[in-house]
């Protein structure tokens, strides 16, 4: 219904609660922010104060976050997260104006979050993690009710005053009421329990309590506002059918509705409240039930989505692998306090959070995300106040904090304690990272703490962790050169506008990340390409969906459906595959929509477009709706922009940002007929959409030329990569038959390195691979040393055998001494052969090396004894380093960069890629010894780490 504003003023007037001045100041404040996202126009004037907020005014969850804030400053109050979830129109919003607490008064009153810091007591020995050897979160939860059952797991804010404290011995005693009542009403082992609940202590009993009683918990999201019960529940419909949902534990408001899902979805027994649950098991003693760790532990739906469902399936074993290996990554321990408004039914959120707070033990503050979009300084003033050390959150969320925290608010923030400021679950902006450090800095917060993620809920939560205390690393890269060829090639500094992406880190530990091509062969650095990884923390699959499964499996490895290249072993996402808009961290399928837009009076068939463009206001995605109509009078436009905007809101829960409304033939398609999202969004940023269009045959043909050349393009650069590889064995292997021989038959050693040096020498010239070298002119002239090198791939010491003098030998493992034609040769050039698993052999080799170092001759060494594929610094072995040391020769540390790609462990065709060899000033251990050798090995794997920029790992 379209209301009358006189009407209205009139109607406020009656009221005492509504004088018309306030009315008429509230609705401004209403225009101006919808005015703000779509154009100026008659009828959004014509809008009162009983319109809808978000159908008809067009406001999502963060233009409401951005219309609070403006009527609490309008209005002088202080106004709270129920304005944010209650208010359906203007009036409503009215309503909470006139309750509202002044914020002259409010000032005055110390908020709970606002008060002196404090920190959770941790009673002794509270710093001990659960051991490993604990399989599954129920033995988890069972070690710690042995070890500290009064201990706080979580600090919950479930009202903005009044926290409740959350021990292990509580939660446990919720879950078992939970579980027996489950049990009683006849949940089987296995099934499935969807979990519709807001953030809260019943959140936490249900989850644990399905998981005692043997079942699979499927948390799903709350509707954001009762007005949206109806649709929402016909939303997770889908997700209730595909999960095979036996019950839906909600809260009671939606029991009536939620009933009459019971006729559309078989499995569905019951719609319960946790109370309702518990009451059917009083009196009664939850079963216990075998649980492994290659069990299901829950089902994670993509959190907002309106498409397909998909179901990722997550074992205990996965979760517990993950969470290890994420907060080994990071460096957190049972001492540290992670502060979260994330959603529960969000994977960063419930796993990243919540079950990460049950694995390592750290202490979790807690409060409802509807607290934080309310009054986004809440957020940070819990981090003070609890002395947080740790907190996560999308890219908008920061950028909320700078545009809603005013500077009198900075003045009472103490962030001296935020070590971990997790920044995932959508694109990660520079500027908004540089902003927020620049701006917080006043109130202790370190640059260092900014820490971009990247993760999805196909490897359980995190994938990519980024070096601790370095900071962002925002590369700037050739925005043209990346278009074009897909190569990320450095910008210039005279760059004017060079494309800055954001590193998401490296691999967690045991994990691996790599980049292919549409082929699936992997890819040099910094070619962009399809994102692929592999880990102890990925799915199984999508339940009961092979179609998605057969497309995110490629053999071993599992697709992002992102796009992105990889530097020094760090992740840098560069787009898509998927035509998802993330929009204040949901996701978004655009099918669903364009459908059903497609089907509105006056909107040509085929010819709808919905895609992401960017959102420099809010650093997030705006939902652009791009549709064709031959409608030319404005009222009619006027009227088919507004239903699209509704139906947005309807089948989305979100209103789209902008309706554009264009002539037919405009939205681009293939030429089998599929939409071109990325194109139209091209076209969008760049303000093209409204140019005169030039007739469609001149339209298809420059299309097709483009894409004609895109594809040539793309298949040239292919058949080259493979042409040059082919040519690289040719050479190698003609030229490394002559050399063999050459090498058998020659009567000196030095003569016959020279020969394996002239011919390497001479195949790098033939198949022109480009290779810098640096620093050879501080090769001792004279007396004996001992080169260590990193490597990287089995071309390595032959690219050394050309650059170094052939006075060098090469110490190689012993097992190479067998290989046909391999080992014969080696052995004629002197090579010294070093045992790697044998202890006893491996010393009588070390000596042996010794010795002939001791009698003038010079090494290289890869003290890392072996390589893999992925990028890292292995642990290096003492025996290079103990034989320099007890010679008393020089050391000299050799970087090889580029050799990975080059040719990798596991692949058989080189890679034409830069190469750069680099030579690192001497070192001389310090005395004899194994002090000296440690303390030498170390010193130069610390260099050649510097060097390489490359992680540094463990030993396994």
């Amino acid at each position: 219904m379209v209301s009358d504003p006189i009407s209205d003023i009139a109607v406020a007037e009656a009221e005492p609660s509504a004088p018309a001045d306030a009315a008429q100041r509230l609705l401004r404040a209403v225009r101006g922010v919808a005015e703000e996202l779509r154009q100026p126009s008659a009828r959004l004037v014509s809008l009162g104060l009983d319109d809808s907020l978000e159908r008809d005014y067009g406001l999502d969850s963060l233009a409401r976050v951005e219309l609070l804030a403006r009527v609490g400053q309008e209005f002088g109050v202080q106004l709270d997260e129920a304005a944010l979830t209650q208010a359906e129109t203007p009036r409503d919003l009215l309503r909470h104006v006139e309750r509202a607490p002044r914020v002259a008064d409010s000032a005055v009153r110390p908020v709970a979050v606002t008060a002196a810091p404090v920190a959770p007591a941790s009673p002794p020995g509270s710093d001990v993690a659960a051991p490993d050897s604990a399989a599954t979160l129920l033995e988890v939860f069972d070690w710690h009710l042995q070890q500290h059952p009064q201990r706080v797991l979580i600090t919950l804010y479930e009202s903005a005053d009044a926290p409740v404290e959350l021990s292990y011995s509580a939660l446990h005693a919720e879950a078992q009421a939970v579980a027996a009542g489950l049990q009683a009403r006849g949940l089987a082992p296995g099934e499935t329990v969807a979990i519709m609940l807001p953030t809260g202590r019943e959140f936490f009993a249900a989850f644990y309590g399905t998981l005692r009683a043997g079942g699979v918990p499927v948390p799903l999201y709350p509707p954001a506002r009762p007005s949206q019960l109806e649709d929402h529940l016909r939303r997770i419909a889908g997700i209730l059918r595909n999960a095979k949902a036996r019950e839906l534990l909600t809260v009671e408001r939606a029991k009536p509705l939620a009933h009459l899902l019971r006729a559309e979805i078989d499995t569905l027994q019951a719609v319960a409240t946790v109370p309702d649950v518990v009451q059917a098991g009083a009196g009664k003693l939850a079963a216990p039930v075998p649980v492994a760790a290659s069990d299901v532990a829950f089902l994670q739906y993509t959190s907002g989505s309106t498409g397909e469902p998909k179901g990722v399936v997550l074992t205990h074993a996965n979760l517990l692998a993950n969470l290890r290996a994420m907060w080994r990554a990071s460096g957190v321990g049972p001492r540290d306090t992670f502060v979260s408004w994330l959603p529960l039914y969000h994977d960063m959120g419930l796993i990243g959070a919540c079950l990460g707070a049950l694995v390592v033990g750290f202490h979790l503050v807690l409060m409802s995300p509807l607290a934080f979009l309310a009054r986004p300084q809440r957020w940070l003033e819990a981090i003070a106040q609890h002395r947080g050390t740790l907190s996560a959150a999308p890219n908008f969320a920061y950028e909320l904090c700078l545009a809603k925290i005013g500077d009198t608010e900075l003045e009472r923030l103490d962030l001296s304690s935020w070590r971990l400021a997790f920044n995932g679950a959508e694109p990660v902006s520079p500027e908004t990272l540089e902003r927020f450090a620049a701006r917080f800095a006043r109130c202790g917060f370190r640059r260092e703490a900014l820490t971009p993620v990247y993760g999805l809920a196909e490897s359980s939560v995190g994938l990519a962790f980024p070096p601790l205390e370095r900071g962002p690393w925002i590369e700037p890269v050739d925005r043209a050169a990346l278009i074009r060829d897909g190569i990320a090639r450095l910008a210039r500094d005279d760059d004017p506008a060079p494309l800055r992406l954001v590193s998401c880190g490296l691999p967690l530990p045991g994990h691996e990340i790599r980049v292919v091509d549409a082929g699936s062969r992997e890819l040099p650095e910094r070619h962009q390409g399809r994102v692929q990884f592999r880990g102890p923390s990925s799915t199984q699959g999508y339940l009961a969906n092979p179609q998605a499964n057969t497309k995110m499996f490629d053999g071993e490895w599992l697709n992002t459906g992102d796009l992105g290249f990889l530097l020094h072993g760090e992740l840098f996402l560069t787009g898509r595959e998927k035509d998802i808009v993330i929009r204040g961290g949901f996701n978004i399928h655009p099918h669903e929509l364009e459908t059903a837009v497609a089907a509105l009076s006056g909107v040509r068939k085929g010819g709808v477009a919905v895609f992401p463009a960017t959102d420099p206001r809010h650093a997030t995605e705006r939902l652009v709706v791009l549709a064709e109509t031959r409608e030319a009078d404005p009222a009619q436009r006027e009227r088919l922009a507004h239903e699209i905007t509704a139906l947005s809101a309807t089948l989305l829960g979100a209103p789209a940002d902008d309706v554009v409304l264009v002539p037919p033939h405009t939205v681009l398609k293939t030429s089998s007929g599929k939409i071109r999202r990325s194109a139209c969004r091209e076209l969008y940023e760049q303000g093209r959409l409204g140019a005169t269009q030039r007739a469609p045959w001149r339209q298809w043909l420059s299309l097709a030329a483009s894409a004609a050349g895109a594809r040539g393009r793309s298949a040239w650069h292919a058949l080259g990569r493979r042409a040059w590889g082919l040519w690289a064995w040719t050479v190698l292997l003609a030229l490394g038959s002559i050399a063999w021989c050459l090498i058998m038959l020659g009567p000196r050693l030095e003569g016959r390195r020279a020969v394996a040096r002239g011919f390497a020498r001479a195949a790098l010239r033939l198949i022109r691979l480009p290779v810098q070298v640096h620093g050879l002119e501080q090769l001792p002239t004279e007396g004996a040393c001992v080169v260590v090198a990193n490597h990287a791939s089995y071309v390595d010491s032959m690219l050394l055998g050309a650059l170094l003098p052939p006075r060098f030998g090469f110490a190689a493992k012993r097992e190479l001494a067998g290989a046909p034609f391999v080992g014969a040769a080696l052995r004629r050039l002197g090579c010294a052969y070093v045992e790697r698993f044998d202890a006893a052999r491996g010393v009588e080799d070390t000596q042996a090396l010794l010795a002939r170092v001791r009698a003038g001759e010079s090494f290289v060494i890869f003290p890392e004894g072996t390589f893999r594929r992925a990028p890292g610094l292995l642990p290096f072995k003492l025996g290079a380093f103990v034989t320099a040391a007890e010679a008393g020769a020089p050391l000299l540390p050799l970087a090889l960069h580029g050799t990975r790609s080059l040719l990798r462990a596991g692949a058989w065709l080189p890679e034409r890629v830069p190469v750069e060899v680099r030579l690192l000033p001497p070192m001389r251990p310090a005395g004899t010894g194994w002090d000296a050798a440690v303390a030498a090995r170390d010193a130069a794997r610390r260099a050649l780490a510097a060097e390489l920029r490359e992680p540094v790992l463990d030993p396994a």
